[in-house]
Parts: C-alpha cells; sequence; structure tokens
C-alpha cells in the first residue's frame, strides 16, 4: 500500500520516540483529516442555500419531524445535540431568513415553538437532496460492503464512547 501523509507522522514519531506508540494516530489522525474534509464539502453544499451546518440541521430536524414540522426549543436542542443558547442563534438567523417562524405554545403561553415556513420546507427539501447527493459522491470510493463494514465500525466505536 501506499503510504500516507498519517504513515508519514507515525513513522517520524516511531524515529524520534520510540518509547511511544504512535499507531493510534492511524486511525485518530485519519479520521479527524476525513472528518476536517467532509465538514468543508458538506458547508460547501449547506453555503448554496444560504445555511450554515446549524441552520441546516434545525431546518432538516423540523422536516424529518413530519406534520405540524414544529418543535419547541428544548426538543429542538435534544435532537441536535446542541445546547438551546445554540438552538436561540439558529432559530434567530432562520427567522430572519424567513425559513422558520416562532410562536406562542398553545400548551404553555410562554414557551415557544419553531416552525417552518413555506419557504423553509421548500429550502430544506431542496438541500436534502442536494446534501445526500453530495454525500454519496463523497462515499463513492467505498464499494456496498466496505460502506456497511465502516458504519457497523464506526456504530460500534461510537456505543463505545457513548456518543
Amino acid at each position: 500500500m501506499d503510504a500516507d501523509h498519517v504513515d508519514e507522522i507515525v513513522q517520524h514519531w516511531a524515529a524520534e520516540r520510540p518509547d511511544v506508540d504512535a499507531s493510534p494516530m492511524q486511525v485518530v489522525g485519519r479520521l479527524s483529516r476525513i472528518a476536517a474534509h467532509l465538514d468543508a464539502e458538506l458547508l460547501e453544499v449547506f453555503r448554496r442555500f444560504g445555511l450554515g451546518e446549524g441552520e441546516f440541521d434545525i431546518l432538516a430536524t423540523l422536516r424529518r419531524g413530519g406534520e405540524p414540522f414544529a418543535r419547541t426549543p428544548g426538543e429542538l436542542a435534544r435532537h441536535t445535540m446542541v445546547t438551546t443558547g445554540a438552538v436561540t442563534k439558529r432559530v434567530d438567523r432562520l427567522v430572519a431568513s424567513g425559513l422558520v417562524s416562532r410562536s406562542a405554545s398553545d400548551d404553555d403561553g410562554r414557551g415557544r415553538v419553531i416552525s417552518l415556513t413555506a419557504k423553509g420546507r421548500r429550502v430544506i427539501d431542496e438541500a436534502v437532496v442536494a446534501h445526500l447527493t453530495n454525500e454519496e459522491r463523497l462515499l463513492s470510493g467505498l464499494d456496498a460492503d466496505q460502506r456497511r463494514t465502516l458504519e457497523a465500525l464506526l456504530r460500534e466505536w461510537g456505543r463505545a464512547l457513548g456518543v
């Protein structure tokens, strides 16, 4: 196999610090490099729709939740794994863009409900298709068996890490 950048780093550590096992970099280093590359590639698609990753995540969470395409800020925080403060900032930007609306809760007048607008639904319906097409392109270097193996390994690792 051809050596890559991570192999070179591990080899340098082996030469300079043979007492230290740098082999974890073979996985974590590669995953970090791939994650940074994926983030940039995904963001490029989101920007075509005037969105950042956070805004896409909020719109996608509302859309995949089904009718009435509405959730409380707390629900959005749980489904997007960010704080309610981060949700508020994202929602503020989406309200300003006309992609979501914020209204009082029917159950509790003090509570708020975030809902997709018709414009927001059109944007996320188009953006998610472009996003999934992009993800398919990014995975095209792996065949179906490799993808299933990688999915299983990442799922197991995620469980072991508690994420």
